[in-house]
């Protein structure tokens, strides 16, 4: 870099801003700090600096507010707007107001330095971009996860674009959600949006739902019927489960997306549309085409932007908040007060292997507020199947917490005596960890419990543990 470049830092929290104040200058660029986006409006009649970096909610005028003056005013000055509010809105009204990028906190400093850098990089290269419209809020898709705050970017990033996506996820993942949220922030958003599950629809059904029909093009086609692609002409078209598409179905597709037109099932006029595409699949669309079960050009055709909705076990933290999400609107449903979690059911939810994804845990919300008897909500308030699934393995970071889980678990399975069980299986884990700690030294390991080394030797007996004698012959009493 021929010079210092310079980054204005613009948020009302004083630890941010000397956060990136030091790593920025480590990295040989000048900064500068502000605590209110007023202050940059007025500094920036006077001087530019090469890249902003500012907070989306401050007192005074907002993140947003100066991102739309800096749009009006300097065009090709990148701004990366940050915010502890990691929801999709924020997101799309970031990329819509034309920021370089939405960096979520808490974020990582490393990443941070380099987004300045790539800013400042391609600063050349960014267009003026019109203000945000008012965005319609979009609950459902909630999530804090790196894995979400992704799909929040490419939402955000696509929000000017007609161009075709396709999303995969696992079922219940939410793919069907996330080609609404993409068609609400497109130019297409005044217009229909009309989804068809491939998956649902009989095969001698496909093309006539898909492209309409003719008055009596078959038996029992009494009336001409307009198909999916008339229906969403000049809107949005939601294929989901792509995969299951039928390969004359596929064929026929791929012309409508070559040429923009098609003809009715019985029909010799050709029908002129002006439709999105956005597909999704849970399936593997490469090892489908590898398979000869998907043609290669109608793969590489919908392959255009591809979005990857991550599962609910890759997005643990999110579970709390969805979780009380589905309970509100599951309250609200049903007219009662919505049911709440104890911080142990909650820590237990989050531990679930969830196979069946947002839309299991959705349902199992609605399970609790109609079943659990308090508002309260215990384990064992949960349903029966969720009781008796193995946990997925996870850092243990609070053993009180897991007692007080299995003990739940323990009780609702209608087990009694639990201190029989319970005091033996802990001091006998204390006593392996603690010799193997040692390497099997019956002395050193009763130091680390805080037993003498016969009180040691008898507990291994009344336990029945087969461990190596150690140092066996030494003998002190505590």
């Amino acid at each position: 870099m021929s010079r210092s470049e310079t980054v204005w830092i613009v948020d009302d929290d004083r630890s941010i801003r000397w956060v990136l104040e030091k790593a920025l200058q480590q990295e040989g660029m000048t900064t500068q700090s502000f605590d209110s986006a007023d202050g940059v409006m007025s500094r920036l009649v006077r001087q530019q600096p090469d890249v902003i970096i500012s907070d989306i909610r401050m007192p005074g005028a907002s993140g947003l507010d100066l991102l739309a003056r800096i749009r009006e005013q300097h065009p090709r000055l990148p701004v990366i707007i940050m915010t502890a509010h990691s929801d999709l809105d924020s997101a799309v009204a970031s990329y819509q107001g034309g920021a370089f990028e939405y960096l979520p906190k808490p974020f990582d400093v490393d990443e941070a330095v380099s987004l300045v850098k790539r800013a400042n990089q391609h600063a050349q290269e960014q267009q003026g971009m019109a203000v945000a419209p008012t965005l319609t809020r979009t609950p459902e898709i909630i999530g804090e996860a790196p894995a979400m705050q992704e799909v929040f970017r490419a939402i955000g990033r696509l929000s000017h674009s007609n161009i075709t996506v396709l999303i995969n996820g696992e079922s219940g993942t939410g793919k069907e959600l996330v080609a609404h949220a993409l068609h609400r922030h497109s130019p297409r958003a005044a217009q229909p949006f009309i989804a068809l599950n491939m998956a649902a629809i009989p095969k001698d059904l496909m093309e006539s739902e898909l492209f309409g029909h003719e008055k009596g093009a078959f038996t029992g086609a009494a009336n001409l019927r307009r198909g999916r692609f008339e229906q969403a002409d000049g809107g949005t078209l939601f294929l989901d489960e792509i995969g299951d598409m039928p390969a004359d179905t596929q064929t026929r597709l791929l012309r409508v997306l070559a040429d923009g037109e098609f003809y009715r099932v019985g029909g010799h006029t050709p029908v002129k549309v002006d439709v999105r595409i956005i597909a999704a699949t849970h399936q593997n669309l490469e090892t489908l085409v590898h398979a000869g079960k998907f043609r290669e050009d109608l793969f590489h055709r919908l392959n255009v932007i591809r979005i990857h909705i991550p599962r609910m076990s890759d997005r643990r933290e999110d579970i709390p908040t969805l979780a009380k999400h589905f309970l509100a609107r599951a309250a609200q449903e049903l007219s009662v007060e919505p049911k709440l979690l104890k911080s142990e059911t909650e820590e237990y939810l989050k531990n679930l292997p969830w196979p069946g994804n947002v839309r299991q845990l959705e349902n199992t919300c609605r399970w609790i507020t109609v079943m659990a008897s308090g508002r309260e909500v215990h384990i064992s308030d949960l349903p029966p199947e969720l009781l008796n699934l193995p946990q997925d393995s996870a850092p243990v970071t609070n053993w009180e917490q897991a007692l007080r889980q299995w003990a739940d678990q323990a009780l609702a399975r209608g087990q009694s005596s639990l201190l029989d069980s319970a005091v033996p299986s802990f001091e006998r884990i204390m006593i392996e960890t603690a010799l193997k700690h040692t390497a099997g030294r019956r002395r050193d390991a009763a130091v680390l419990l805080g037993w003498g080394r016969n009180t040691l030797t008898r507990k291994i007996k009344e336990l029945g543990m087969k461990v190596d004698g150690g140092d066996e012959d030494d003998s002190d009493e505590g």
